[in-house]
């Protein structure tokens, strides 16, 4: 079963000033993290994962009673934000939480935990 793991930063540690240029500590996590996706690869468990771009150059779109709207940054104001996300396709949930439990204990940062709609779901 694929799962996509959401991946929080806070919003106050993440200056969009200095956004295109890593810190030592960003650095070391990036480092960290990569370990991870080696050993999923091994396993054959690791799907994907990007990084993704500052929530000031974001673009939220939106439904309302005047139409369709797009809006530039983030709709509300975040006190987290989505930094990453990694897609992993493993045997069961429990191996997911084992997976991102692991990542969490070295990173320090929350990662959401949410199966991908696909054949697993269909009846």
């Amino acid at each position: 079963m694929k799962y996509l793991l959401l991946s929080y930063t806070p919003a106050a540690a993440w200056d969009a000033a200095t956004a295109d240029t890593p810190s030592e500590e960003a650095l070391a996590a990036f480092a960290a993290y990569q370990k991870f996706e080696q050993e999923l690869t091994a396993t054959g468990e690791f799907v994907t994962s990007e990084g993704l771009g500052h929530p000031a150059v974001s673009t939220t779109v939106r439904k309302t009673s005047h139409g369709v709207v797009a809006t530039d940054g983030p709709f509300a104001e975040l006190k987290e934000v989505l930094a990453s996300f990694a897609v992993i396709d493993v045997a069961s949930h429990e191996r997911a939480v084992e997976i991102v439990t692991r990542i969490v204990d070295v990173l320090g940062e929350p990662i959401e935990i949410r199966p991908i709609m696909g054949e697993d779901f269909i009846a």
